[in-house]
């Protein structure tokens, strides 16, 4: 499979740095939509805002439905202080001291947009001494200092700002030389751009897969309900293109890609898993498998919810998860590849 890895990452880099937290996802749905009609598939949205982008396969009766998310970690804003600056309500699950220093964006209502960092309340330890190093950091201790001449409520209030507003974390995207990818929000725009590739790769060859394929980007997958509804009707498989979780006492590594055999809500379909496996042995792709005792995917929410289809889960690795991340673009390679050897042999 000849698959162009420089586009592929650099469409990637253009997605990471589009600000997507959790229930603000309409930039980049606009982007995604622009990268499939760029590529002729046609592409529909559903009423709770996911983007279905399909492909019409040899057999018509059946569909397979594969999907990805596109929204991310982030924040909103919980309170306007009396000194002018900004606690928050976390969008997603991640650990306050990842995102200490971190610099973030204010999305007002009206569309204007302002700079900050997220700092401790007792930042400086010239000031509190070994405070700063002995105070926890929770939602309570940490505020965002806007890059604004603001000191009070009202000052704030005046550039527009209020309770529920939005808060991204800047990405720090970064592609090294030896083609590591080092970002935020790899979770899971690795996966999407996997997505992307592969309905690429099968447009730009001519090849219709055995079964009409949905493509199928969810907006809510952070907090549980991404692929909960809308799924269309007559999918008979389900695979979730998400991160894989390199770590210790972990299979996963940021070159393969691997296939999740089971995660917090249970095991993951038996035949398809074999299958997918054969595939990778098949193709000479570099795979692993792995279990997660702390994940949950878009099929897991969409077999809550009531769906009556087979699931499967697979992705890139993605080394340190929900905090500093970092893949490699083998793995995302690897991760196109069997998408395609799934959907064609």
């Amino acid at each position: 499979m000849n698959i162009n890895m420089k586009d592929i990452i650099s469409r990637l880099e253009v997605l990471l740095k589009t600000p997507s937290p959790t229930g603000n996802t309409e930039k980049v749905n606009a982007y995604v939509r622009e990268l499939f009609e760029e590529i002729q598939v046609p592409v529909r949205f559903t009423e709770k805002g996911a983007l279905i982008a399909t492909i019409e396969g040899r057999d018509t009766n059946r569909s397979v439905t594969l999907s990805g998310h596109v929204d991310t970690l982030g924040a909103m804003v919980k309170e306007l202080k009396s000194n002018g600056r900004l606690k928050i309500s976390q969008l997603g699950g991640y650990v306050m001291d990842t995102v200490e220093g971190e610099h973030v964006v204010v999305e007002a209502m009206d569309g204007r947009t302002y700079t900050g960092t997220l700092v401790l309340t007792k930042a400086s330890s010239h000031v509190h001494g070994n405070e700063t190093k002995s105070t926890e950091r929770n939602l309570e201790n940490m505020e965002i200092r806007l890059d604004e001449r603001v000191s009070s409520k009202e000052d704030v209030e005046e550039l527009g700002i209020q309770v529920g507003d939005f808060v991204s974390f800047d990405p720090r995207t970064m592609v090294t030389p030896s083609g590591f990818v080092k970002s935020r929000h790899l979770d899971d725009k690795a996966g999407v751009i996997a997505l992307w590739g592969i309905a690429k790769y099968l447009r730009y060859n001519g090849i219709k897969p055995n079964y009409t394929t949905h493509f199928f980007i969810s907006n809510y997958e952070e907090v549980g309900h991404g692929a909960s509804a809308a799924i269309p009707e007559d999918t008979f498989e389900f695979i979730a293109i998400d991160m894989a979780a390199p770590g210790e006492g972990q299979t996963s590594d940021e070159f393969s890609v691997t296939i999740c055999a089971k995660d917090s809500t249970g095991p993951y379909d038996l035949e398809i898993r074999k299958r997918l496996v054969e595939l990778c042995r098949k193709n000479e792709i570099n795979y692993k498998v792995d279990i997660y005792p702390y994940y949950g995917s878009d099929a897991s929410a969409a077999l809550r919810s009531g769906h009556d289809f087979r699931t499967g889960l697979i992705g890139p690795g993605v080394d340190a998860s929900h905090s500093f991340e970092r893949t490699h673009q083998d793995a995302i390679e690897e991760t196109i590849k069997l998408g395609i050897a799934y959907l064609t042999e």
